[in-house]
Order: structure tokens, then C-alpha cells, then sequence
């Protein structure tokens, strides 16, 4: 059991179905190596792989995203107008409803065998937000989980509750993938054109707009990292590709 993850930032502008692809190849030879492990242990076999856990950053041109139990109604925007924004639409097997991810936001998508951790998607999920709780903190911002509504959140439970950050994920064998999208110094205005994870009568936001000026990204990277080793009790190292 392994608990190094392989962390590089994929940079700016990386296309989301690129992206998405490139998360489902390691996926995929992750779950090999399990089969492979439980095929060895049939066989009174010792000389187990340790699964690879990773962690990649990266912003996203403009666009949409559906997860597999979200509603296409919550899309209020035609086509035509997605292409006149430079937005595109993408139908996803993550969980969750709709969100954007755009410039200027930090997408997290952690690969891990949660074998190597505990296999325990709720307490997984719970993690994933105490990441992004951390790194609120350093900016003096009070993250909170809201009941049901996966994510974090300021000000639950007042009029104004608002989502600084949204997640969703899938999971087979216990090997994670998709993940966090905090908003930092993002285009609020694209939320504008979908009902953000469903939630009707709540609001988005990001860091620039709760602080009232703009926001290192690196510096925000850095800090996620620290707290992603600091709450899954892990080790940060170079992508091995």
C-alpha cells in the first residue's frame, strides 16, 4: 500500500475531454494492477504491485458539464449561444448535476486507490471538501459542508449561503477520478447560464470576489497541495510518466 501521489498541473487551457480521457487511461491501469494483485493472491502469490495514486491540477477553457444523474434542463443556454460565449457542453459519468469550469478556476483531479487510504467514498467525499476547508483558512475564509449538498459553502444556514467550490466523482474498484473545482479568480458570469448543481435558490462565488481582489493561482495551488498531503496523511511526488 502506497500513499505517494503523483502530483503535476496539467496547466491552462487543458481541454476538458482531453483531460477526461487522460484521467480514464490511468484508471483503467490502475484497476489492471488490482486484478492482477487478486489473481497473484488466488494463487498463494506474495509479490503484490502497489497501485498508483495521482493528483493533477488544471484550468479548463469555457465549459459545461453534466454529471450521469444531473438534469440537461438546468442548461439554460441553446447551443448558438454556447458557441457566442466560446463555451462547449459536455455529458460526464461523474456525479452530480451541472457546473462550468472555466480560466481562472482550480480543477483538482485526484486518482487514487482508495485501497491505499480507506475504501469509504463518503468519508472520501468529506476529505475532498476538508482539502478545500484548509486552504479557505489561509485566506480567512470559514468553509463549511452543507447537509446533502456536496461541496463547500459560506455562510450555511443564512439567506446568502453561497458554493466556493464544487465536486463530484466517480469511483470502480475503490480507484477514484474526477474531483474539486474551487473558484479563484473565475468568470462569474458564466454561472449565469446554468442552474449551478441544481441548487436553485443558492448562490456561487469565488475567492477574488470574497476578498475584493485577485488571487495568486500558485499560491492557491500550493496551499491545496499541502493540505491534499496534509488530510489524506500522504506524500507529494513528481508525476511519473
Amino acid at each position: 500500500m502506497s500513499r505517494d501521489i503523483q502530483f503535476k498541473d496539467l496547466g491552462i487551457q487543458q481541454d476538458y475531454q482531453t483531460t477526461w480521457d487522460f484521467q480514464e487511461s490511468l484508471l483503467a491501469k490502475t484497476v489492471a494492477i488490482k486484478s492482477q494483485n487478486r489473481e497473484k493472491e488466488k494463487l498463494g502469490q506474495s509479490d503484490f504491485l502497489d497501485t498508483p495514486n495521482y493528483l493533477f491540477f488544471v484550468e479548463h477553457p469555457h465549459v459545461y458539464t453534466l454529471g450521469k444523474s444531473g438534469h440537461i434542463e438546468n442548461l439554460l443556454a441553446n447551443q448558438d449561444f454556447l458557441q457566442k460565449i466560446q463555451a462547449s457542453f459536455v455529458k460526464t459519468n461523474r456525479g452530480g448535476d451541472i457546473t462550468y469550469h472555466g480560466p481562472e478556476q482550480l480543477v483538482g483531479y485526484p486518482i487514487l486507490d482508495l485501497d491505499n487510504f480507506k475504501p469509504d467514498i463518503h468519508l472520501y467525499m468529506r476529505n475532498l471538501e476538508e482539502v478545500i476547508i484548509k486552504v479557505l483558512e489561509q485566506y480567512g475564509l470559514k468553509g463549511e459542508r452543507s447537509k446533502g449538498e456536496t461541496g463547500v459553502w459560506l455562510d450555511v444556514g443564512k439567506p446568502y449561503a453561497r458554493k466556493i467550490c464544487a465536486m463530484g466523482v466517480k469511483a470502480s474498484r475503490w480507484v477514484t477520478m474526477h474531483g474539486f473545482a474551487l473558484n479563484v479568480n473565475t468568470d462569474m458570469k458564466y454561472f449565469e447560464y446554468i442552474i449551478p448543481c441544481g441548487i436553485k435558490d443558492k448562490m456561487v462565488t469565488s475567492l477574488e470576489r470574497e476578498l475584493d481582489r485577485k488571487v495568486s493561482m500558485e499560491e492557491v495551488k500550493n496551499f491545496t497541495q499541502k493540505a491534499f498531503e496534509e488530510v489524506f496523511e500522504a506524500t507529494i511526488i513528481p508525476y511519473q510518466s
